[in-house]
């Protein structure tokens, strides 16, 4: 396993409908480290970082999210891995 971080940044209908909260709980149970938070223009960011695999597979995720999100456009960006560890929605 390869292990990688990726920044994404989702467009949408993607505030206030339980987001940030449901990709906690995915990345957990994907085992990826990182974080996801509401930014100022309406979108929501997720720093994922772990083995390729369970990263690709938090990716697929976002681009539909929890059910009363609507994904519009995902932007993914490759960023150097740190080494973390844990996922926290902030």
């Amino acid at each position: 396993m390869t292990m990688i971080r990726r920044r994404v940044v989702v467009h949408g209908r993607v505030q206030g409908v339980g987001f940030r909260y449901a990709c906690e709980v995915q990345a957990g149970r994907l085992g990826v480290g990182g974080r996801v938070r509401n930014l100022d223009d309406g979108t929501v960011e997720a720093v994922v970082e772990g083995d390729d695999v369970a990263v690709d597979a938090l990716i697929a995720w976002l681009h539909q999210g929890p059910r009363h999100a609507e994904v519009t456009r995902v932007e993914v960006h490759d960023e150097e891995p740190e080494g973390l560890s844990g996922f926290v929605a902030e």
